[in-house]
């Protein structure tokens, strides 16, 4: 084959990777959340840097973010029905600065702050939502990303949830290390209803939300996710669910909060 046809061939190809990929995210912008109907977006209003999870109460909005510049992790609350800043809290420990996705219980804000690397190190914190009191730190080898909790078991995922870390909270000692079996790279995790709710990234532009048995590990359904008008993928950073309420934090500061309704239509299970 000459060299003129070789070069043919890759610019064929080039022009329709990028055919494919301009169609892929249409696709995903026209039906950004499957089974989900968009209700609303509000705007948060303070300042925000690179966001990182999210959950949220009857009247507040809890958003974690990370000044990259600045090496700053920090807890937002916000006014959940004006999108006011109210509170910020420093979570900053020492060469931890990334605060990832966060859970409410029981009166408690559960992270994580970790190094910013892989395989590094992360102090789970629990913080009291009424004072922003840091009660426990529980010191853990390894970058963690997001937390959930249920009952006395808090599940904790590293560096793009390659693992889940379960750990007993009245001990704070860890039980077992579970691997995840799914392609996603789970950014924010939220127990619901005695499932586990996963969201993250497969692609720069698509990913999934994840229902998922609890302790079998098994895939109960998901939703296929796609990119806000920023281009932002909409499971890249914060989810959190309420019944049938789907709330995301995708983008960074100016950042805001999309509020999806999941239809009674349960998304397919994959294989």
């Amino acid at each position: 084959m000459s060299r003129k046809t070789i070069r043919t061939a890759l610019t064929a190809a080039s022009l329709l990777l990028l055919s494919l990929t301009a169609a892929a995210a249409q696709q995903e912008s026209t039906d950004p959340i499957q089974h989900a109907q968009l209700v609303g977006t509000l705007p948060l209003d303070g300042e925000l840097f690179h966001v990182q999870g999210v959950d949220l109460d009857s009247r507040h909005i809890w958003v974690t973010s990370v000044d990259l510049a600045g090496h700053r992790g920090y807890l937002h609350q916000f006014d959940r029905h004006s999108g006011r800043l109210l509170r910020r809290l420093e979570l900053t420990d020492g060469p931890r600065y990334h605060p990832g996705g966060l859970s409410l219980h029981e009166g408690s804000i559960w992270v994580a702050v970790a190094e910013m690397t892989a395989n590094s190190s992360a102090t789970l914190m629990e913080i009291d939502t009424e004072s922003l009191r840091v009660r426990r730190r529980i010191p853990v080898a390894d970058h963690l990303g997001c937390v959930a909790v249920a009952g006395s078991t808090l599940i904790a995922g590293n560096w793009d949830s390659q693992l889940l870390r379960i750990f007993d909270l009245p001990s704070g000692k860890q039980i077992r290390v579970v691997p995840n079996p799914f392609p996603t790279r789970y950014q924010d995790i939220k127990f619901v209803d005695g499932q586990l709710v996963a969201s993250g990234v497969v692609t720069p532009i698509s990913g999934t939300i994840d229902w998922i048995d609890w302790p079998s590990m098994k895939l109960v359904r998901t939703a296929r996710t796609g990119v806000t008008d920023r281009a932002r993928a909409y499971t890249g950073e914060g989810m959190a669910v309420k019944g049938r309420d789907l709330f995301l934090v995708p983008e960074d500061g100016p950042s805001r909060l999309f509020h999806f309704r999941l239809r009674d239509q349960e998304p397919e299970a994959r294989s």
